[in-house]
């Protein structure tokens, strides 16, 4: 993979954000930050303009539905993977509806993130 890719991780679980780091460092991919909550994303977001951002649904404070709105208001191009545990139809709906790219059901396997960044990303 192209070392050139940068990604956003954003879950509220430490544990996710680590192992998902470990993953997309392994697999040649630059993580330039990580968040815990949708504030804390999109202003990440604002901040880095990574090439890809993975995306936690059901967090505190801010929800990644609508931090994905504020960053697709932001960013219309932007590559927003949704991850998550739980795969509720009317939220995975939504997701996709606010600009999300895919949905990557956790737990997930090192193959399946680094296959759909090369996809999403055309690496």
């Amino acid at each position: 993979m192209a070392a050139s890719v940068t990604a956003l991780v954003v879950d509220d679980e430490i544990f996710f954000r680590r192992l998902l780091r470990d993953i997309l460092e392994k697999g040649g991919i630059t993580v330039v930050a990580e968040a815990a909550n949708g504030d804390q994303a999109v202003e990440k977001y604002r901040q880095y303009r990574p090439d890809v951002t993975f995306m936690d649904i059901f967090m505190p404070e801010k929800n990644g539905l609508e931090a994905i709105s504020e960053i697709m208001a932001l960013d219309p191009g932007a590559k927003i993977l949704v991850c998550s545990a739980l795969g509720f139809d009317l939220e995975v709906e939504a997701a996709r509806s606010s600009g999300a790219r895919q949905l990557i059901m956790k737990p997930f396997m090192a193959d399946e993130i680094l296959n759909t960044v090369r996809e999403v990303t055309g690496t």
